[in-house]
């Protein structure tokens, strides 16, 4: 196994290619428990026959965790977005289509979306009212059973030379209402400082899904907490704004 050509650098893991296999290597003393579990997230969206790269081994290299899976040559679509601005519509159609396909998708075995949130919310530093509020409104939310992604974003979604597209990175992957995942990719968009096109998303995939705008909104205060809990200290302030919307004008 080469560790000599890095693809990407992340606090917590950096992911080499060697040959037509994509090694990702987790830092010393990062969670096997986290890991097996991504990797089993993986295997188990596979089955559903969306278009993802193939888990090929979970193994240890040199004392730390690594997953290898298949590598996927081509561009991501958050570089395709940056290098040709005038198609920006036609790849954010491609965009909302690819997520409504994984919405369109059942995969029994995953974790619960719900399950998943009220942990975070639990885990939040947030006071104890505005936690009950939080856990309130998600417990009256509608319980489905589409996968959802965790994290919907462009630079997860690789274009390969002949137009087909691969979605990676399914460690956050949920079973549950598919607004939420649609809500937490608005906020992605938000977060990067691009709201205009925060907005241009949610409307389009409002009017493709024929999904109410208020059902979507809904969901923005349960969703920002959850990913306040991911420390990352200059997206907390933004996040909690969100929180506290109670009504979303």
């Amino acid at each position: 196994m080469k560790l000599d050509k890095v693809v990407a650098e992340r606090p917590t893991k950096t992911i080499y290619r060697d040959g037509d296999k994509a090694i990702k290597l987790f830092v010393e003393g990062y969670s096997k428990s986290d890991i097996l579990n991504e990797a089993l997230n993986q295997a188990r969206v596979e089955e559903t026959g969306l278009n993802i790269p193939k888990v090929i081994e979970v193994t240890r290299v040199e004392g730390r965790w690594a997953i290898v899976s298949e590598f996927i040559e081509g561009n991501t679509l958050a570089e395709l977005m940056e290098q040709n601005p005038g198609k920006q519509d036609e790849y954010l159609e491609l965009f909302v289509d690819l997520q409504m396909d994984v919405f369109s998708r059942k995969a029994p075995l995953l974790n619960k979306l719900q399950d998943k949130m009220h942990r975070k919310i639990r885990e939040t530093k947030l006071d104890a009212t505005t936690r009950y509020d939080l856990h309130t409104r998600l417990q009256g939310m509608p319980v489905h059973d589409k996968v959802c992604h965790g994290d919907f974003n462009p630079s997860n979604i690789i274009v390969t030379n002949d137009g087909t597209p691969f979605i990676l990175d399914w460690s956050h992957a949920t079973q549950g209402n598919a607004s939420a995942d649609v809500a937490r990719t608005y906020l992605l968009f938000s977060l990067a400082g691009n709201r205009e096109f925060a907005d241009k998303y949610m409307n389009m995939f409002c009017v493709k899904s024929d999904t109410a705008k208020q059902y979507i909104q809904k969901w923005l205060p349960i969703v920002a907490a959850s990913q306040s809990v991911k420390g990352k200290a200059e997206e907390r302030e933004f996040l909690l704004s969100w929180v506290h919307v109670v009504d979303y004008e």
